[in-house]
């Protein structure tokens, strides 16, 4: 299982939310890519990297702060945030990211995905935000009355093979991962589940870690991290264990 450490920017600053609302946003460093190479100097293999104001206009807008983690790690990283277009993507992937998210695309243009995954294969990633199992789109901001499991279904029916769970009512809020919905999601759609919001402490890797056979390939780490309630090398020690 891997540990993703996330970096969410926004104004250029690493930051991060509470349930997604940017007015309960923490400033925790205003060089994204110095925390980028602390976090890979800690052991981190892979980045997960959000570009909040694109979330929020539809569009990238952070690309001076992206392409400087891209110059400044040696590790792979993913990268979401506002990616709408093929073009979007294809210019997210020139500059050097491993992996594409697409979020609010998955719900109103799925054919869309379906061109990407057909281009693109693996390196092209559905997010799914949902609050109480149901998906919210346009930067957390507007509620669908679709459900989780019925959009990582359809993805999975169009060759996507991973899959961004977040729970928006934990994120930013150190209550606990909600591994019980993340396995859920994994064992009914098939595909390869990266875990997101609200982790703790080590007991949640822990627990995630025991479903990994359900298909849980991984954990984003946030807010537990930049406070030290989860120390990042323990974290990737248990979940890489055997």
């Amino acid at each position: 299982m891997v540990i993703f450490p996330a970096i969410d920017i926004r104004g250029g600053h690493c930051v991060r939310l509470v349930n997604g609302d940017f007015a309960k946003e923490t400033v925790f460093s205003d060089n994204p890519a110095q925390m980028a190479l602390k976090w890979q100097d800690k052991g981190a293999h892979f980045l997960h990297i959000v570009d909040l104001d694109g979330a929020r206009e539809k569009k990238p807008v952070n690309i001076a702060a992206l392409k400087a983690i891209l110059a400044e790690v040696d590790i792979p990283v993913q990268v979401g945030g506002g990616i709408r277009t093929m073009q979007n993507i294809e210019e997210m992937l020139a500059m050097g990211a491993e992996r594409v998210i697409l979020g609010t695309v998955a719900v109103h243009e799925p054919e869309l995905v379906k061109k990407a995954v057909g281009e693109y294969g693996d390196r092209i990633v559905v997010g799914i935000d949902a609050k109480d199992g149901f998906v919210a789109v346009n930067g957390w901001g507007t509620a669908s009355n679709m459900d989780a499991v019925t959009l990582a279904k359809r993805m999975a029916d169009i060759g996507v093979v991973n899959i961004v769970y977040t729970d928006i009512s934990r994120d930013g809020t150190l209550a606990g991962l909600n591994v019980a919905s993340t396995a859920e999601l994994a064992k009914e759609s098939g595909v390869y589940v990266l875990a997101s919001g609200g982790v703790r402490s080590i007991e949640d890797i822990r627990a995630l870690k025991a479903h990994e056979k359900d298909g849980v390939e991984g954990v984003i780490v946030g807010k537990c991290i930049y406070t030290g309630a989860l120390d990042l090398t323990e974290a990737i020690k248990v979940a890489e264990a055997d």
